[in-house]
């Protein structure tokens, strides 16, 4: 699986997918780094008279609803509804979920328009699939991610997606696969926006990748090993953030190997 998972990495860099990034303002750059290290290609567009015609152009989809509003809602739907016409795949990331009614209200409408992979916090999942009352915190999560395992579960079946829960284990899962990844560093969480680089990073890889359950996961490991690594050589979040980008740039096979801690629990 290690050795499938450096394939897919070393495939992004040579295919340099151009990924369509719908994402709030105060991440659009560390994601196009983040995008451009890893090896694809980014285009951060809004404007309703372009959606169709970007996605006509671009592998693959993010919508981000971290910064909400109703111009951006509109530019969502319309890049959705483009990406299903075209059968190309759409991520979503469904930042603070649970936190006001009108963001509940636009994740609904964006449910319905069958995400193909959604990646979120524990906290965020679980509101997203309304199993209990955890309070979300801002966009970190409160909860862990095994917690949110079930309602996972309850989103993949009823929209047939696959779901990525991020924490100190990631936890990709569709109705057929489950994989576990516990690599990073807990000094990522100090660094706004890693989430959404993540959500990017899985866009990219399945744009390259059919299988949503592997392109995810090697986003996810990916992004794991090289945080992992950049902390080892950093300060604090601030020159962590730099290396991070270095190491998605230039991480080593022999690297990715020997630091990937994966667990397969089914598929």
């Amino acid at each position: 699986m290690k050795e499938l998972l450096w394939k897919n990495i070393t495939q992004l860099k040579k295919e340099t997918p151009l990924i369509q990034n719908i994402t709030n303002y105060v991440v659009m750059n560390n994601t196009a780094n983040a995008l451009l290290a890893a090896g694809a290609s980014p285009i951060m567009a809004h404007a309703h008279s372009e959606m169709e015609d970007m996605m006509n152009i671009c592998q693959a989809l993010v919508i981000n609803i971290g910064t909400l509003d109703e111009y951006w809602v509109t530019a969502m739907k319309k890049a959705a509804k483009q990406a299903n016409k075209l059968q190309k795949p759409w991520v979503l990331d469904p930042v603070g979920a649970g936190a006001t009614p009108y963001r509940d209200e636009i994740l609904a409408d964006l449910l319905r328009l069958n995400p193909t992979i959604i990646r979120g916090n524990a906290s965020e999942i679980m509101a997203l699939a309304k199993h209990n009352t955890t309070i979300t915190k801002g966009v970190d999560s409160s909860a862990d991610s095994n917690e949110a395992i079930t309602a996972a579960n309850f989103l993949a079946k009823n929209f047939q997606t696959t779901v990525c829960i991020s924490g100190i284990t990631d936890i990709i899962l569709n109705e057929e696969k489950e994989v576990h990844l516990s690599n990073g560093n807990k000094m990522m969480a100090k660094i706004t926006g890693m989430g959404c680089s993540a959500t990017a990073l899985v866009a990219a890889f399945s744009a390259i990748i059919k299988d949503t359950a592997e392109a995810t996961v090697s986003a996810m490991a990916l992004l794991g090993v090289a945080g992992e690594l950049a902390a080892k050589e950093s300060k604090g979040p601030g020159s962590l953030q730099l290396n991070i980008i270095d190491k998605l740039y230039n991480l080593s096979e022999e690297e990715f190997i020997s630091t990937l801690k994966i667990e397969i629990k089914r598929g």
